[in-house]
């Protein structure tokens, strides 16, 4: 077993690796993994975002299919969940105290991680949570990010018992009267296949799920009031005219038409509105795209394969 990273029975670390930690901002540990491609010459990196509550282990599977395609992929864990450093000792929830230092976590990890260790060009591939800080920080990062794949970015709220705004509201109120680290939901998510919303698939569920039961340090609760409140704020500001036209990444968005977290509607009304972007719509399709059932998962993949490197050609038509 690495010291690091965590084979399971059906889920062994990717070879051809080096990891480590960081230190991120406010001295919080940072789990960090990047992986070689086999190929003579790699096409560049690919900095894989995850989503909350997610792991870097979740995404060996992704991780091999990339390097596969000659394609370093470099990748860590957010500040509060998973092989990084909990921000709330003892309590297993999902916090964050600004989402800002998602942003300044990333920076660093670009800055002394992949700069210096990996192979350019670079790209970013991010989930939900990882695509919000990915359209949040791209204005800054267009120097050193060539393209952007975000899949199922987590842009708008649905699927819940209250509407987002409602939910803006109690989280605002419970940021400001002292009870940001505080839950909406009590115990912890259901790991019974039958009562998730994000996969069809059940082997790669069934997978995942033994990660966390075999090492349950990785595993994170429900977010908190604080950490809805940071990432409501920054919906709101990633779908502003103002921020989108700021960004000039050409950049991929990847809808699952049957996710019941973020709603399909609001990624195609900010694609309308995203001039750098273009949409591609998985029809029938969950929130955790990568993974999915392989007649959906396979579509993501190819979507991202031909997009990243991509071609002076595709630039030319995203208008680059």
């Amino acid at each position: 077993m690495d010291s690091i990273l965590y084979a399971t029975a059906d889920n062994p670390v990717p070879e051809n690796h080096f990891a480590g930690f960081l230190e991120g901002r406010g001295g919080v540990k940072l789990r960090y993994a990047v992986f070689r491609s086999q190929e003579r010459e790699a096409k560049g990196t690919v900095v894989l975002l995850q989503g909350r509550s997610e792991c870097i282990e979740k995404y060996f599977e992704t991780i091999n299919d990339l390097t596969a395609r000659g394609l370093w992929v470099a990748t860590f864990d957010w500040r509060g969940q998973a092989g990084s450093g909990r921000l709330i000792p003892g309590n297993r929830a999902g916090h964050v105290t600004r989402f800002a230092e998602y942003e300044a976590d990333l920076s660093l990890f670009l800055e002394k991680i992949v700069l210096p260790d990996a192979r350019l060009p670079f790209y970013i591939v991010a989930h939900s949570t990882g695509a919000l800080v990915a359209l949040s920080m791209a204005p800054e990062l267009e120097n050193r990010i060539e393209r952007m794949a975000l899949i199922a970015p987590f842009i708008a709220l649905a699927g819940q018992s209250m509407s987002q705004r409602q939910i803006a509201v109690i989280a605002r109120l419970a940021s400001l009267t002292g009870l940001g680290k505080r839950t909406f939901r009590k115990g912890d998510p259901s790991l019974e296949f039958a009562q998730n919303v994000v996969t069809s698939d059940a082997r790669r569920f069934a997978r995942n799920a033994a990660i966390y039961a075999e090492h349950p340090e990785l595993a994170i609760s429900w977010p908190t009031a604080r950490w809805l409140d940071e990432a409501l704020k920054t919906m709101r500001r990633v779908t502003h005219q103002d921020h989108l036209t700021r960004i000039r990444i050409p950049t991929l968005l990847l809808c699952p038409t049957a996710d019941p977290l973020v709603p399909r509607k609001a990624v195609g009304d900010l694609a309308r509105i995203f001039r750098a972007a273009r949409l591609i719509e998985i029809d029938g399709a969950r929130h955790e795209l990568l993974q999915e059932a392989d007649r959906y998962r396979a579509q993501a993949l190819a979507a991202i394969e031909a997009f990243i490197p991509g071609s002076d050609a595709e630039e030319t038509s995203l208008g680059a």
